[in-house]
C-alpha cells in the first residue's frame, strides 16, 4: 500500500479505539502529587501544589480571583501580567490579538481550552481576543514541558501552550447558580454575560453560558508630523460579537466519567485601516464564525491504569470584504475544518513512577471562494511516550514526541510530506529539604509544520517548504515562603537560549509576487522574572497584594552573516518589558494599581529609519466590592484603563487607545 493508504488505515483504527466502549480497569494518577485517587474525588485541574515553584519547566498561573486584584479586564490584559509574552495588539475591543512566547512567534504558541488544543491550520496564529474573561478560571502559561504527563501528544507539539480553563460547574448541591454580569464603558462599548450551572443529580453537572459584546472602537488618537499634531478619530471599527457555550459532567459510575463542551462564536466586525498621515480610510469587514464540539472520557479503577479519551470537530469560516474594490475583487472566503481524536495512557507501576503514551489523529482541510485555491488538506498522526520520576525532592521527565504530516491538495501538487522525532527533558530539584527553594532546568527539541497560507497561498507560498525547527534551553530558581499566617512571598527565575533553523521567511521575486522560503536562523536569549507577596494584618479583613514580572530578551536575526541586518532584534520584539501590580483589599473598597512597560521595539527585521516602535508604560486603577447577603453575591466593580493617557502603538500605524473607563455589575447566587 500507499504511504496514504498506511496513514488511512491508521487513522480508522485510532478513530475505533476512541468510541470503543471503557471497561472500568484503569485508574487516575495526579501526576503533580504523585497519589492515587478514585474517580469521585479526584479533580485533576485544580490540584496545584505550589505548581509554579516545584516545576520542572517555567510556568504561571492567574486564577480568576486574581484577575479583580490585578486589575486585570480581558485576556489579553491578563497576558500582560505574565512573563516572556509578547502580545500583537492591533487596537481597541475588536482588535486581533495574538502572542508569542521568548521571540518563537505566534504560530509557535498553542492554545489549549478546557484539556483540548485550539487549530488555526490558514495561518497558524490564534486570536486569543475571543475568549471571555468572564468564564474563565485560570489561566497558566507553560513554556516547555508540561509536569503533568497525562495529556494528548498535540498538547506537547508546541514551544510553549496558554492554557484556558473555564469554571467548572458547582457539585456540592442540586440547586441552580447563575452568574450574570454587565459591562459598559468607553468608546461604546457593551458587554452582557450570564451563565447557568445545576448538578442535575450528584452525578449529572450542566452549565450554558451566552455573552455579547458590542464596541464603536471610536477613539480618538494623536498624529504627529513633524512640528505639526493633529487629533483624529478612529473609523470603521465596529464590533459585533456573541458566543455560547453548554457544558456537561456525566459520573457514568465509580470508574468512568464523560464530560464535553459545544462551542460557537460569531463576530461581525469592521477592520480600521492604517493610520497615514491624516487618513486611515478602510471599508474592510470581516465576518468570523467558528463552532466546535469535543468530548473526554476518563476512565479509572484499580491503582495503576489511567486512560483519557478525546474526541472533536472543528468548522470555521471568515468572510472578507472590502467595499473600496468594486465587483468584489478582494473579496473571500475561508472554510476551515477538523476532525480530531486522542487517547492517552498513563501507567504508574509503582510510587513515584509513572508512564504515558498517547496517540493523536488531525485530519485538517481549507476551501475558500478564491479561483486559485487548490482545496489543500492534511493529516497529522502525533505519538508521544513520557516517562516522569519524582520524589519529595526531585522530579524528572524524559519525553519523545513522533510527529507525522501528509499533505495533498485536491486541485493542485501538494506540499511535502514532514515526519520528525522530537525529544525533551526536564527536572525540577529541591535544594533545601526544609524550604521550597528549587532549581530548575529543561530541554525541548521541537518544529512547527508550515501553515497553509505559507504553503499554498497564490502568489505566496511554497509546497517545497521544510518545518521550522527549534532547539529551547532552560535553566532557573524557584522559591516559595511563608512567613507566620499572614505572609507569603514567591519568586521566580529563568533564564533560556532558544534557537531556530530554517525559519520561513517570504522574499519577493517582484513587486506582485512574492514566495516563502527556508533561510531564516534565530537566536534567542534572555531572562524572565516574577514576584508574588501578599500580607493579611492579622485576624482582619485588610491584606496588601503586590505582584511584578520582568523579561529581557534580545532575539536576533542570525540568517547571513555578511548582512547588514545581521543580530538585528526581530520585529515586533521589546528587549525590555515588565508590569507590576499593587492590591488593597479592606471591607470598604478594593482597589488596585497597575501598570505595563513596553522598550522600543521596531515594525521590521532591517530597522528601517521610521519604522521604531516607541517605548511606553500605560497605569491604570480599579476599584471593586463585593456584597454578600445570604446566598447572593452582588459585585461593583470600576476601571480606569490608560490613566495618564498615554497614546502610543503596538503594531505599527495601529494606534492604542487613550484613557478610557468600564464598569461592571455582577450577580451571582
Amino acid at each position: 500500500m500507499t504511504e496514504m493508504t498506511n496513514i488511512k488505515v491508521r487513522a480508522m483504527m485510532l478513530a475505533l479505539c476512541l468510541v470503543a466502549p471503557v471497561c472500568c480497569i484503569t485508574a487516575q494518577n495526579d501526576s503533580l502529587s504523585g497519589k492515587v485517587h478514585t474517580l469521585d474525588n479526584v479533580d485533576v485541574v485544580s490540584v496545584r501544589k505550589n505548581r509554579e515553584t516545584s516545576s520542572t519547566s517555567p510556568l504561571h498561573t492567574l486564577t480568576a480571583n486574581q484577575f479583580a486584584q490585578l486589575g486585570v479586564t480581558d485576556i489579553a490584559d491578563a497576558l500582560h501580567r505574565l512573563p516572556g509574552i509578547t502580545l500583537r495588539d492591533y487596537g481597541g475591543a475588536g482588535g486581533l490579538k495574538t502572542i508569542s512566547v521568548r521571540g518563537f512567534g505566534a504560530e509557535h504558541t498553542g492554545v489549549n481550552y478546557d484539556g483540548v488544543m485550539l487549530s488555526e491550520c490558514q495561518n497558524g496564529e490564534i486570536d486569543v481576543a475571543r475568549y471571555s474573561l468572564d468564564n474563565v478560571d485560570n489561566l497558566t502559561l507553560i513554556i516547555g514541558d508540561n509536569d503533568d504527563i497525562f495529556i494528548p501528544a498535540r498538547n506537547a507539539s508546541s514551544v510553549a501552550t496558554l492554557s484556558i480553563q473555564t469554571i467548572a460547574p458547582p457539585s456540592a448541591d442540586t440547586a441552580p447558580h447563575i452568574t450574570a454580569r454587565l459591562k459598559a464603558g468607553s468608546f461604546g462599548y457593551t458587554s452582557p454575560f450570564v451563565r447557568y450551572a445545576q448538578n442535575i443529580s450528584d452525578r449529572f453537572a450542566f452549565s450554558a453560558l451566552a455573552e455579547y459584546t458590542y464596541a464603536e472602537n471610536d477613539y480618538k488618537y494623536i498624529i504627529r508630523n513633524g512640528k505639526y499634531t493633529s487629533t483624529e478619530k478612529r473609523s470603521n471599527s465596529m464590533m459585533n460579537q456573541g458566543h455560547g457555550e453548554v457544558n456537561f459532567i456525566w459520573n457514568i459510575d465509580d470508574c468512568n466519567r464523560l464530560s464535553g463542551k459545544a462551542y460557537y462564536y460569531d463576530n461581525d466586525r469592521q477592520l480600521p485601516g492604517q493610520v497615514r498621515y491624516y487618513t486611515n480610510l478602510s471599508k474592510e469587514q470581516l465576518h468570523d464564525r467558528n463552532a466546535f464540539g469535543q468530548l473526554q472520557l476518563l476512565s479509572t479503577k484499580g491503582e495503576h491504569l489511567a486512560l483519557k479519551c478525546f474526541a472533536k470537530y472543528n468548522w470555521s469560516e471568515s468572510e472578507y470584504t472590502d467595499g473600496l474594490y468594486k465587483n468584489g475583487v478582494n473579496d473571500a472566503t475561508y472554510f476551515q475544518r477538523e476532525a480530531y481524536g486522542s487517547a492517552c495512557i498513563l501507567y504508574t507501576p509503582a510510587a513515584g513512577w509513572a508512564f504515558d503514551y498517547s496517540a493523536d489523529y488531525a485530519y485538517n482541510n481549507l476551501t475558500s471562494s478564491l479561483s486559485t485555491d487548490t482545496r489543500p488538506f492534511r493529516h497529522t498522526i502525533l505519538q508521544s511516550a513520557t516517562a516522569k520520576y519524582s520524589t519529595s525532592r526531585l522530579t524528572a521527565t524524559a519525553r519523545l514526541l513522533y510527529s507525522l504530516y501528509l499533505n495533498d491538495a485536491k486541485d493542485g501538487p501538494g506540499a511535502r510530506n514532514m515526519r520528525r522525532l522530537s525529544p525533551s527533558v526536564s527536572l525540577s530539584y529541591k535544594l533545601l529539604p526544609a524550604h521550597d527553594l528549587f532549581l530548575r532546568a529543561s530541554y525541548k527539541n521541537i518544529f512547527r509544520a508550515p501553515t497553509f497560507n505559507e504553503s499554498y497561498f497564490f502568489h505566496y507560498g511554497s509546497t517545497t517548504l521544510l518545518p521550522e525547527s527549534t532547539d529551547q534551553w532552560n535553566v532557573g530558581l524557584t522559591w516559595r515562603q511563608t512567613y507566620g499566617s499572614g505572609t507569603s512571598v514567591q519568586l521566580t527565575a529563568d533564564g533560556y537560549i532558544n534557537h531556530v533553523k530554517d525559519k520561513i521567511v517570504a522574499v519577493p521575486f517582484n513587486m506582485f509576487v512574492w514566495t516563502n522560503i527556508n533561510v531564516g536562523k534565530v537566536l534567542a536569549r534572555g531572562v524572565d522574572t516574577s514576584l508574588e507577596a501578599r500580607h493579611r494584618f492579622g485576624r482582619s479583613r485588610h491584606s496588601v497584594s503586590f505582584s511584578a514580572n520582568y523579561s529581557y530578551q534580545r532575539v536576533e536575526n542570525r540568517t547571513n552573516t555578511e548582512s547588514p541586518y545581521y543580530k538585528n532584534q526581530l520585529a515586533y520584539t521589546p528587549e525590555h518589558s515588565g508590569s507590576a501590580a499593587l492590591g488593597y483589599e479592606n471591607p470598604w473598597v478594593n482597589l488596585s494599581f497597575h501598570g505595563t512597560a513596553i522598550s522600543q521595539r521596531y515594525a521590521n527585521n532591517e530597522h528601517y529609519k521610521g519604522t521604531a516602535l516607541a517605548r511606553y508604560a500605560e497605569f491604570g486603577i480599579t476599584a471593586y466590592r463585593n456584597i454578600h447577603f445570604r446566598r447572593h453575591s452582588l459585585e461593583l466593580r470600576a476601571d480606569v484603563k490608560n490613566l495618564f493617557d498615554r497614546h502610543y502603538e503596538v503594531v505599527k500605524n495601529y494606534p492604542m487607545p487613550g484613557r478610557s473607563w468600564m464598569f461592571s455589575l455582577g450577580y451571582k447566587i
